[in-house]
């Protein structure tokens, strides 16, 4: 007997009205997004110019930076307002944003996922203290990334003597979901998944705000073939149901056990020896500053006073101190996180970033925010767009363009130690290194260390305010924030400190009085180091 929630993508799009606030998950790379569902409602708007003015919702960045994710919406009066985590999957949506065309709003990751939960919940919104001191703030700008937004998405609270933001709530009317198969009575498994993300916060902001939610799925089940611990989204929540069989695990990849964590027992050991293996080879590349760099921030890693750390690696030049920690066989040291929801494994990066093979454990993001804002997080490596004097940090807006922070902000914030990782410069910069020394050819045309950041995405007051420790590491000097500013401690062989790093800075650092240099085999090919 059919199940009525059963229906095509194109009648799952007729549900979306004018002006509905629509919630959207997913990550780059294809992972755990609707895709069949975004370009259905494209299709829609294409042949009928409806749905119009959709509020559209999103944690994390989604899309190809081409044609899919994000990029289905950024159609002018499909969309009036955007409140995205992360935009640099879609650069027609940034465009949008950038020419006045939408209202461009951005959250903290975290706190997106978090929030859907509160509203799910119809509590008053979600009170924390991430965010202070950033542009989430109301007294840093409240979120608005262009002169079109003019709503505050928070607000300054005082609770016990301390000030906490109150992200406001709205209903969803529509959440549009991505997971595995549906039984014929509609409920929900994410069972080939490679991420929960926040599937289950955002159905339930959906349906407990009257709104449908509608779900994506590649398999259609009998009744009764899920156990009741297989289904994450319960049927009393769905509404209705798309069955894409072409549905993939990323843009690319069909199905993978090892990314979806269903290995065990021998096929997982061979699937995680031939894992070291690759990532051993893949250290042997071209020796270069980002090496030298993650094997700098390292040496980070180890002295946190935690015996086995809880790690979290962002995207950038700390994904290079991942794979040197996979390459030397030390994932066992460590626990190792993605705020995606997923424990161990071996990450992967560029479009595939937010995915693990054979990771240990998965849990919906909320609950992996949750532990990250509760203190649980002893390290964090995390690149940065540009930092200025009073150590704060900027990701979130660069040369006027909305880039968003995704988790940056919930793990920046709430990390023990911060270890940011970059270079100095950028635009035309050619270095040389390998022989154990740095050198710089060339400078570059732009420079990173500012007076004062465009767009504060990491507050240096903030951080000083919570006691946490702070580094800024590049290829050929490091930094740390303290209580008079951002202090110079070491500098790369064969740096001049005066041309290569005070030259290249906007602001004054102060210098430690025990300036050192970087021992040499962190900038020496085929060494130890590596």
């Amino acid at each position: 007997m059919s199940n009525s929630k059963f229906m095509t993508a194109a009648q799952a799009a007729e549900l979306i009205n004018d002006n509905d606030t629509v919630g959207l998950m997913g990550g780059g790379g294809g992972l755990m997004e609707a895709t069949c569902l975004f370009e259905a409602v494209q299709a829609r708007f294409f042949g009928t110019q409806t749905p119009r003015d959709l509020t559209v919702v999103h944690a994390l960045g989604i899309g190809d930076k081409k044609t899919k994710g994000m990029n289905c919406f950024a159609h002018e009066g499909l969309v009036k307002k955007v409140i995205g985590g992360h935009w640099v999957w879609s650069p027609t949506m940034q465009k949008l944003a950038q020419d006045e065309k939408i209202e461009a709003y951005i959250l903290p990751g975290g706190v997106s996922s978090q929030l859907l939960r509160e509203i799910g919940a119809g509590r008053p919104g979600l009170f924390t203290h991430v965010g202070l001191g950033t542009v989430c703030d109301p007294r840093q700008g409240g979120g608005r990334m262009n002169a079109s937004a003019k709503d505050d998405l928070a607000e300054v609270v005082q609770m016990d003597g301390r000030e906490y933001l109150r992200y406001k709530p709205f209903p969803v009317n529509v959440a549009l979901v991505r997971a595995s198969a549906a039984d014929e009575d509609g409920n929900i498994s994410f069972e080939h998944e490679v991420a929960n993300v926040d599937a289950q916060s955002l159905a339930l902001a959906a349906r407990n705000s009257g709104g449908k939610v509608i779900v994506q799925v590649r398999e259609r089940l009998p009744k009764g073939a899920l156990k009741a611990r297989e289904v994450r989204i319960p049927s009393a929540w769905v509404d209705a149901i798309v069955v894409d069989p072409q549905q993939k695990a990323s843009y690319d990849i069909d199905f993978d056990p090892a990314l979806s964590g269903e290995l065990t027992g021998a096929a997982r050991d061979r699937s995680e020896a031939a894992d070291h293996a690759a990532e051993k080879a893949a250290a042997n590349v071209a020796f270069s500053e980002r090496q030298a760099v993650a094997r700098r921030a390292a040496l980070e890693l180890f002295n946190t006073g935690k015996a086995r750390p809880v790690v979290n690696y962002g995207v950038g030049v700390p994904d290079a101190v991942a794979k040197l920690i996979a390459a030397r066989g030390e994932q066992h040291r460590i626990y190792q996180t993605i705020e995606h929801g997923t424990y161990g494994g071996t990450l992967m990066d560029g479009v595939l970033f937010g995915y693990a093979r054979n990771a240990t454990a998965m849990l919906d993001a909320a609950t992996q925010f949750d532990f990250y804002a509760g203190g649980g997080l002893d390290v964090a490596f995390l690149g940065f767009g540009e930092f200025d004097a009073q150590g704060n940090v900027n990701v979130s807006k660069l040369g006027g363009l909305t880039v968003g922070p995704g988790g940056f902000i919930d793990i920046a914030q709430n990390a023990r130690k911060v270890v940011f990782c970059g270079t100095m410069a950028a635009k035309g910069v050619q270095l040389r290194t390998g022989d154990g020394q740095m050198r710089v050819l060339q400078q570059g045309a732009i420079k990173k260390l500012l007076p004062q950041v465009e767009q504060i995405t990491f507050s240096g007051s903030e951080a000083l305010k919570r006691g946490q420790t702070v580094l800024f590491l590049t290829e050929r000097a490091s930094f740390r924030l303290t209580a008079l500013g951002v202090e110079l401690f070491e500098i790369a062989p064969g740096i001049d400190l005066q041309r290569d790093v005070l030259e290249q800075m906007a602001f004054v650092p102060r210098l430690s009085p025990a300036l050192a240099v970087m021992p040499a085999d962190l900038f020496t090919a085929n060494t130890n180091a590596s």
